[in-house]
């Protein structure tokens, strides 16, 4: 009777341990919730033993890694060692031009990694499209989850010693901390070495009452964004507008993209809350990811307030070595437009994505030819009047969902598609059926906006509230949420949009 025990509990543990590509582990699942629970209770045992507990940090962020991209972790080892090395050398260097040489050779070989396992597949296509199939044999690589994430953090690193911002880790375990960490590792915040390596050795770690409480709060509001906003608005509405747009109205095309809107801001916003908030409860801060924007009265108020990590390594180590806007009105308005070329290529390798980072670089340049030209355009988004700042904020969303719609369809066909519907077969009579057929959706985008266009300070007081309930109350909110997730969520494991990217 015993062997049958045996062998289940044996099966149990080689699935731990093993990778499974259709079920990667991510933060809203059950089973990395129970692996972090037993994770919390060993760390803590190493409060006041700063190697041991890297060198711990260091295995679960590579097993965490194992679990989502398999043998690719070898990949971020392969990083490390490249980076720190070429740091040490950077540093001790004598002559600029060898320092210069190293910093190249680090961007060389992250781009090179970034290149061949994101484009590859992209500029075969292109190529057999110009010269016919079979010039190329086509290849379908594997993406690691995150690379992008961890090869821009790793780059940073490297260009800020070759700048003299910061002085190289002697320690190549602490370089791997910083870059393997697990709540930033998949999908950032990008995390720069200068605000993170500091945090790294000390001694005792200390979370406080108020890191605490504020890592509950992002943790259950990001679950609340991830798990019951986005990945139901997206199984239950959006995917299935932007599969066979054909299929609906005009009226639905548009309430999809701008359901879009809101689930690519709930996964990927919700993603970062948890990151930060697992890290607090570990000890660790990091820096704001996401700031309410689709409140932005202008695109560049936007883009101070979306995916704040990787707009501000776009200007720090792209734009300004472009020559920002030190060299000339036209060059800046260049510098801008391929500065986010380069950004949309990131997201991924496919025309649609340089399209929607074009967009953006002609709005941020005509944006910045507007402040120059018209007087007053220059006044922040608190000086706007009341109208002003509600006409701006509807024009930039709207010039930011049309981008959306690039982004997220899966073909420029399908781009073509959705805008006839609403252009040409919008039929504004139908909409009461259609608010009727899909309530609970259109009930959980009309949430998620309305909590999302709330003033800040009622995001604050909901943070004090639950920074200063008792550790009880705070178990309690958290069983609440968990039960919600299991009663909205579908049987299906819906990883988080940015794991492609």
């Amino acid at each position: 009777m015993t062997l049958p025990a045996t062998d289940g509990f044996w099966d149990k543990v080689q699935a731990l341990l093993a990778y499974d590509a259709s079920s990667p582990l991510i933060f809203s699942s059950g089973l990395f919730l129970f692996l972090f629970a037993g994770f919390l209770l060993i760390y803590s045992a190493f409060r006041r033993a700063p190697t041991a507990r890297i060198v711990y940090v260091i295995a679960f962020s590579l097993y965490f890694y194992y679990k989502s991209s398999g043998i690719y972790f070898l990949l971020l080892i392969f990083a490390a060692a490249s980076d720190f090395l070429i740091a040490q050398g950077i540093y001790r260097a004598r002559f600029k031009g060898l320092k210069r040489w190293l910093v190249v050779l680090s961007v060389a070989v992250n781009l090179g990694m970034l290149g061949y396992f994101k484009y590859t597949n992209f500029f075969i296509d292109i190529s057999n499209q110009l010269f016919g199939q079979g010039f190329l044999q086509f290849q379908n690589i594997f993406l690691p989850v995150g690379i992008s994430f961890f090869v821009f953090q790793s780059m940073s690193y490297t260009i800020d010693i070759y700048r003299g911002q910061l002085k190289p880790l002697s320690n190549w375990f602490d370089y791997l901390f910083y870059l393997s960490f697990f709540p930033q590792l998949v999908a950032g915040p990008i995390v720069r070495a200068r605000d993170f390596i500091p945090q790294i050795r000390q001694n005792p770690i200390v979370v406080t009452r108020e890191m605490f409480g504020t890592g509950v709060f992002l943790i259950l509001t990001g679950l609340f964004k991830k798990a019951i906003i986005s990945d139901y608005i997206s199984l239950n509405f959006v995917d299935r507008i932007f599969d066979e747009p054909l299929l609906y109205s005009g009226f639905e095309c548009l309430m999809g993209i701008y359901g879009y809107a809101l689930q690519i801001y709930c996964d990927f916003s919700g993603y970062s809350d948890m990151a930060i908030g697992i890290a607090l409860l570990l000890g660790f801060r990091f820096p704001k990811n996401f700031d309410a924007p689709y409140k932005s009265a202008t695109i560049t108020e936007f883009w101070r307030r979306w995916h704040i990590s990787l707009s501000s390594w776009l200007r720090d180590y792209l734009y300004i070595s472009l020559g920002g806007n030190r060299k000339g009105r036209l060059r800046t308005y260049g510098n801008l437009l391929l500065t986010m070329l380069l950004g949309g290529l990131w997201h991924g390798a496919a025309v649609r994505f340089i399209l929607w980072g074009g967009l953006h670089g002609t709005a941020l340049a005509l944006h910045k030819l507007w402040m120059s030209v018209v007087p007053g355009a220059k006044a922040s988004g608190a000086q706007m009047h009341w109208w002003s700042r509600a006409a701006g904020i509807f024009l930039t969303f709207n010039i930011v969902c049309f981008g959306w719609l690039m982004f997220r369809a899966e073909s420029m066909q399908t781009v073509s598609l959705m805008l006839h519907q609403i252009f040409e077969n919008f039929n504004a009579a139908m909409i009461p059926q259609v608010l009727t057929g899909y309530a609970a959706a259109f009930a959980l985008i009309a949430a998620g906006y309305i909590l999302h266009l709330l003033p800040g300070r009622v995001d604050a007081l909901a943070q004090r509230i639950v920074v200063h309930a008792s550790l009880v109350l705070q178990v309690v909110m958290a069983a609440a949420m968990i039960w919600c997730v299991m009663q909205i969520k579908s049987s299906d494991i819906q990883p988080f949009i940015y794991f492609q990217f």
